[in-house]
């Protein structure tokens, strides 16, 4: 045995079946001396979450509820593993902040994702933000608490983590931006209604919606994708992990996917970070950050792809856009609200209770009918989202009978 080889550090992934955690089980799987996968979670998928127990014998395994938890619990007994199963919110925060786990995969989605989130930033460990619906809901007091225990973050959306390689040095997110930096540009293609007239959008179905052209993500991702919501969560994402005003943050339609987002200098410059869509490039360069790894990723073609186009954004087909900046100058809690809004009105529309062309309405009601609070403590965020959602399900359910 080679004495000199380095402990291998101990991940956390939290979202395990979704389509981060299972792109960062790639990853994990090709470098098994550098890496153990020492703690999971899943919301429901237990069938799925049993094959990864046997498979990686993580130390704890949470589940959303205790049925789950029970019948995970009894199968990996039988099958003689010794994973700690638990359940529930306290549960997924233990795991976070667990004294025996380096790094955690922060990739549960919306809301949910936010307490164990922010308990592993407060437990100072290296976390690795693929929830941007976290960062939005918190803003100030998630930023404060990376600073104030010495938490090292390292943003996982692709944009994000393309503007981070693009940063000089590549600082650790929260550092403000540099001077000679002019600004950020994010690139979003579009999704799969780009071109598509805004009064077309109203027949759209979730099946559609769902059918990204070049990512593969989880349905309320993809439909984020498709209202370009997701753009406006990552402009109010980057004001916070780059310390940006809205004014120095842009986005730019860029159908092919391939340029994931620029830094633009003072001096005329323009660095960009290209590649492959595939998400494990930003999972292998956050979990091997400051060094690089092979991530299965296949090499970029660029005579293949030919050329690559840009677009300005249409903020009357996409007002989420309009509504993020107008979000970043409000301040307080109009972002939470946005994200929990948003929420909702993705909920509604998957389960047919909601036109796709009526996303955005719900979003701009609900922030119009709630008050601007200024965030106290991670209880009172809590409880404004469910208030917000309340609202947001009022103004659902009053469309529907209108």
């Amino acid at each position: 045995m080679n004495s000199s080889l380095p402990d291998p550090m101990r991940v956390a992934v939290l979202g395990v079946t979704g389509s981060i955690g299972r792109s960062t089980l790639d990853v994990l799987r090709r470098h098994p001396q550098r890496y153990r996968l020492v703690g999971v979670s899943a919301h429901r998928r237990s069938p799925e979450l049993f094959d990864i127990c046997r498979e990686f014998h993580p130390l704890v395994a949470v589940t959303a509820g205790p049925e789950e938890a029970a019948a995970l619990a009894e199968r990996l007994a039988a099958g003689g593993e010794r994973t700690e199963v638990a359940h529930g919110r306290s549960a997924l925060e233990r795991l976070a902040s667990h004294a025996q786990v380096d790094a955690v995969m922060a990739a549960i989605v919306g809301a949910a994702g936010l307490a164990s989130t922010l308990a592993a930033v407060r437990a100072g460990k290296r976390v690795l933000l693929a929830n941007k619906e976290a960062l939005v809901l918190a803003g100030s007091l998630f930023m404060e608490a990376v600073k104030a225990h010495g938490a090292c973050l390292l943003p996982i959306d692709s944009e994000h983590n393309a503007v981070f390689q693009c940063m000089p040095a590549a600082p650790q997110a929260g550092v403000a931006l540099g001077r000679g930096i002019r600004r950020i540009l994010l690139t979003g293609s579009g999704g799969p209604f780009r071109t598509l007239a805004r009064e077309a959008l109203r027949g759209v179905t979730p099946e559609r919606a769902c059918a990204h052209p070049t990512w593969k993500m989880g349905p309320k991702i993809s439909v984020d994708s498709a209202t370009m919501v997701n753009k406006a969560l990552e402009i109010i994402e980057a004001h916070w992990l780059f310390s940006a005003p809205a004014e120095r943050i842009e986005v730019v339609i860029h159908p092919q996917s391939v340029i994931h987002s620029m830094v633009e200098y003072d001096d005329g410059s323009v660095l960009a970070q290209l590649g492959q869509p595939d998400m494990r490039t930003p999972i292998a360069q956050a979990l091997a950050f400051p060094e690089r790894i092979e991530a299965g990723v296949p090499s970029l073609d660029l005579p293949a792809i030919a050329s690559l186009t840009f677009e300005r954004p249409d903020f009357e087909r996409f007002p989420a856009l309009r509504i993020a900046y107008e979000v970043l100058r409000s301040g307080g809690s109009a972002a939470a609200v946005f994200s929990a809004a948003n929420e909702i009105a993705v909920e509604a529309f998957l389960a047919g209770q909601l036109p796709f062309a009526e996303i955005e309405s719900v979003i701009e009601e609900t922030l119009q009918r709630m008050p601007l609070e200024r965030i106290t403590d991670l209880e009172h965020l809590l409880g404004l989202d469910e208030r917000a959602r309340a609202g947001a399900w009022a103004t659902v359910a009053a469309r529907a009978r209108a």
